[in-house]
């Protein structure tokens, strides 16, 4: 088998695609579509989103400490990208998009209403790495759409339709196969 080298990049794809929204005192609600998020930790239940310092949601996060997580679900595909190609400076991204911005006893940012699931997010640390920030946050909510509950009362988080973004380009989840420890277990 042959292989290329190349020069060092980020190759972890796919990966989510999430619209993270933001609020600073009585200004208007951002959207920025971020790629770059994960899991930090699971106890506490902590996140991180890396944005370019030149965004405009950026200094929005910096200096209100808070965030949601929107994932991106195939309805909100169009919206996604749309969020990720214009700036909050020049434009109201909930009105234009029609979005509608959800209130949750978590924090003063708004969350999406049309998203399937929303984590409020409270920035812990800042690390500036270079082209990017990464804010690390502890997750100190989550809200789900109820109609994606089945009749068990378990949220079906496979039947959102979730997106995943992969260089440049945007992918629906495709078909499971298997479930975690499906390696080991006996048959």
């Amino acid at each position: 088998m042959a292989k290329q080298n190349w020069k060092p990049g980020n190759m972890l794809y796919p990966v989510p695609a999430v619209m993270v929204s933001c609020k600073k005192g009585d200004d208007r609600a951002d959207i920025v579509t971020i790629a770059w998020a994960g899991t930090v930790c699971s106890d506490p239940a902590m996140v991180s989103i890396s944005v370019r310092p030149e965004r405009f949601s950026h200094d929005i996060i910096e200096q209100s400490g808070e965030f949601v997580i929107n994932l991106v679900n195939e309805k909100l595909t169009y919206a996604c990208d749309w969020c990720g190609v214009r700036s909050g400076r020049d434009h109201d991204k909930f009105k234009e998009m029609k979005l509608t911005e959800y209130k949750s006893d978590f924090m003063e940012a708004p969350a999406i209403s049309e998203s399937p699931v929303n984590i409020y997010c409270k920035v812990v640390k800042t690390e500036r790495l270079g082209s990017h920030d990464m804010f690390i946050a502890e997750v100190v909510g989550v809200t789900v759409d109820d109609s994606y509950m089945d009749e068990n009362g378990k949220f079906d988080l496979a039947a959102t339709g979730l997106v995943a973004y992969s260089h440049g380009e945007y992918f629906s989840l495709g078909e499971k196969l298997g479930k975690f420890g499906y390696s080991v277990k006996k048959k």
